[in-house]
């Protein structure tokens, strides 16, 4: 995943755009960059933050860089924004997107004249990098920027910068969101819809899907109007978002509450307390306790002061090894207690198994799980949720695997379906895996009425397969 945030003012934005940018600190983990165009052209810092947070790498760059434009990232895989000169001049750009047709579009671009790329550890080539390319394509960058939004399957959003101001481009079918803000100096453009608010601007727009805009000093115009279809992803609401956020005019934190609202409404289990996986599990628990009666408690607490997500490694066993570490019980609300708890979703299980078992040994009589979204049947083909190298990573596709002989698209919908023999018995045999008392996922219907917007805008594929 990523985040992105720019600034355009009368005066200098470094501030701003520092921590603007700092705000999307839980959306990445891998590398952190700003670019600012002053009097003496760009000037960029780019850092690796997967062992410190985002502020401490940047105290000293905001104390040199100058310039009343600007863009940042954070960044979950590519070292960004990147400074190109072409035909179109020299500008900088930073994404959030993910590229299915990647190598397709590498061999058109060497058919194309383009002479090389540059490799990454790994030997992928840089996605911000691609982007760009493509929209070097074109004669003018405005056909450039809607020849990469036609031409990248996956999702795109990004912002341009260059003299002529910043260019804001919304993906086509609007998965990932883009928000303007304004003060009395400018306008910001951000992923995170709150990002700005302590900054001093206030709401200006939301960009459609499929929106380029230009901000300047003076303004914001509409350069490509939105487009009629939106697939936002609904897993933003579920987890990756703030608390804070909102999408589409709906809050995160609101969203989590009708979702643990809605597993309450359906579930007769008898617990003596409520708890959410923390932190992204917490609202769900507080809506399902607010829905069922059933006291909201903190077993267990993570220790955040020198573990925030920011320092949590990529490798997947390190991963497991600081979620473990992380976990601080309270066995006065463990020992002899029936405890049901909430987290976001089960992807692996490996954590949760881990979370299971460490509640056992602190003295729970009881472990019952709740799921505020579905079963992940369906590897996500729009964002980077996770950087899996098989969907047989997921515990459902494992599952799957093990109860039939041949695994196809009419069998994978079955077992989507919270209603089938098939999707009863794979959330049984998850649940002995884990070891959990009892286990329910919430209900694909019960997830879209939690999002109060039309169900046609929402993205729903790694759970329903529906494109």
């Amino acid at each position: 995943m990523g985040g992105i945030f720019g600034v355009i003012s009368k005066h200098d934005c470094v501030f701003d755009l520092f921590f603007g940018t700092d705000y999307h600190s839980h959306l990445g983990t891998r590398r952190g960059g700003m670019a600012v165009l002053g009097e003496k052209g760009f000037n960029r810092a780019i850092h690796n933050i997967e062992g410190a947070p985002f502020r401490t790498k940047f105290e000293h760059d905001v104390q040199e860089m100058k310039g009343k434009m600007g863009i940042g990232c954070i960044s979950d895989y590519e070292p960004q924004p990147l400074i190109v000169k072409s035909h179109h001049g020299t500008y900088a750009i930073t994404t959030v997107s993910k590229i299915n047709n990647i190598k397709e579009i590498e061999e058109m671009l060497f058919k194309n004249g383009n002479s090389h790329f540059l490799e990454m550890s790994g030997g992928e080539i840089n996605p911000t990098e691609l982007v760009a390319s493509i929209i070097n394509q074109k004669e003018n960058l405005i056909d450039g920027i809607k020849y990469a939004q036609e031409l990248i399957d996956g999702s795109l959003t990004f912002l341009v910068l260059n003299e002529k101001g910043i260019y804001a481009s919304r993906d086509k079918y609007g998965r990932t969101p883009l928000v303007i803000g304004k003060n009395n100096d400018g306008f910001c453009v951000s992923f995170e819809s709150f990002a700005y608010l302590n900054l001093g601007y206030e709401d200006y727009k939301e960009l459609g899907p499929g929106e380029v805009c230009i901000l300047t000093q003076d303004g914001v115009k509409t350069l490509v109007a939105p487009g009629d279809k939106m697939r936002i992803c609904t897993f933003l609401w579920v987890y990756y978002g703030y608390p804070s956020s909102s999408y589409e005019g709906i809050s995160v934190e609101k969203m989590r509450y009708n979702c643990g609202k809605y597993i309450a409404m359906r579930d007769n289990v008898d617990v003596d307390s409520v708890a959410g996986v923390p932190d992204s599990g917490t609202a769900h628990a507080v809506g399902y306790s607010n829905q069922s009666g059933i006291p909201f408690e903190r077993p267990f607490i993570k220790y955040t002061p020198t573990w925030p997500r920011s320092f949590m490694p990529t490798i997947q066993t390190k991963r497991d090894l600081i979620a473990r570490m992380k976990l601080i019980p309270v066995h006065d609300l463990i020992e002899g207690k029936r405890l049901l708890l909430i987290d976001d979703s089960i992807v692996r299980g490996t954590q949760m198994r881990e979370t299971t078992e460490f509640l056992y040994r602190s003295g729970a009589k009881e472990v019952h799980i709740r799921s505020a979204c579905p079963p992940l049947v369906f590897g996500c083909k729009y964002l980077n949720f996770s950087r899996s190298s098989s969907e047989l990573e997921l515990i459902t596709r494992r599952v799957i695997t093990r109860l039939e002989d041949k695994v196809t698209p009419e069998i994978l919908k079955c077992y989507a379906n919270p209603d089938s023999d098939k999707y009863k018995k794979m959330v049984d045999e998850i649940r002995k895996e884990l070891n959990f008392t009892s286990l329910a996922f919430n209900r694909i219907d019960d997830l879209k009425k939690a999002c109060e917007i039309d169900e046609s805008k929402l993205c729903t594929y790694c759970w329903d397969g529906k494109e």
